[in-house]
């Protein structure tokens, strides 16, 4: 019962493991691979909008997955990324299709605009 209370006010304690785990593969990547992959998760934070714990450990795990076969193999960074490295972080961003930020704000407009339309026809 405990455990449950917690995990409710701090979020899953299994997905925060996870992510640790996924944070020190991402810490033992040899250079120059480490500091891409830090930069490309950093960015998929911030344009991914992952709500949802799950979807954003499994984006995370694959970067990850990838990052250490481009090192295992020597695949050349730019390889992988191309000349854009931006174009490249959105596009494997928008291969994971969990609820975002932005479905949340979609639902709160729709909701306001439903409870005014209420509202008025109520009054």
């Amino acid at each position: 019962m405990m455990h449950n209370w917690i995990e409710t006010v701090t979020g899953s304690l299994g997905q925060k493991k996870q992510y640790k785990l996924y944070r020190a593969r991402i810490e033992a990547l040899p250079e120059p691979y480490g500091t891409v992959a830090k930069a490309v998760q950093r960015y998929l934070m911030y344009y991914g909008g992952a709500t949802d714990g799950e979807t954003l450990l499994t984006m995370m795990g694959d970067s990850v997955d990838l990052w250490e076969r481009a090192a295992e193999d020597g695949t050349a960074v730019r390889t992988i990324v191309g000349e854009d490295p931006v174009e490249f972080a959105e596009t494997f961003a928008q291969a994971y299709s969990g609820k975002q930020w932005i479905d949340k704000e979609r639902a709160r407009l729709t909701k306001a605009i439903d409870d005014a339309e209420r509202d008025r026809n109520d009054g």
